[in-house]
């Protein structure tokens, strides 16, 4: 099973960061050039404990559906997003943030399986483990631009 373990630093206040992670509508900005759409749950705003959003969008040549659910949140610390439908056997997506001299140091944790057998553990190897740390860089790359801007403002306002 793929794990991907990301360390972002970002020259900004840990409550910032947290709700900027939790937004529906930066997530959708990040993801544009995927034609990525929140269609039903929390289609905006910020996602909450217990809440579920379904994400609509191209991946591998084809639209996508996955339904994650927010199964864990202490508020400003950590929230955790768990798979409840969608093309993986499994997805689960914990994000941690520490307050720094500086800033906030920001750790994804995400672990995933595919179906398919050894086909999938093998397109999982050879391809799926980097296409999802690359996502996972873009979003936290345009977090990171929004919160040490002003941008954020138009977020979170």
């Amino acid at each position: 099973m793929p794990l991907i373990h990301l360390t972002t630093v970002i020259h900004a206040p840990v409550p910032r960061v947290f709700d900027l992670s939790r937004s529906i509508t930066l997530h959708k900005r990040s993801m544009e050039h995927l034609q990525e759409e929140a269609v039903k749950g929390r289609t905006s705003g910020l996602i909450d404990y217990d809440e579920t959003v379904t994400w609509r969008a191209k991946h591998l040549t084809k639209m996508r559906e996955l339904t994650v659910r927010i199964t864990a949140m202490q508020k400003p610390q950590y929230f955790c997003d768990e798979m409840e439908k969608g093309d993986f056997t499994f997805m689960k997506h914990e994000h941690f943030f520490r307050e720094i001299e500086n800033g906030t140091v920001m750790i994804d944790i995400m672990e995933f399986g595919t179906p398919y057998g050894r086909f999938g553990k093998w397109f999982e190897k050879i391809y799926l483990r980097k296409y999802m740390k690359r996502l996972l860089q873009l979003r936290n790359k345009i977090i990171k631009e929004y919160a040490e801007s002003e941008k954020w403002r138009v977020i979170l306002d």
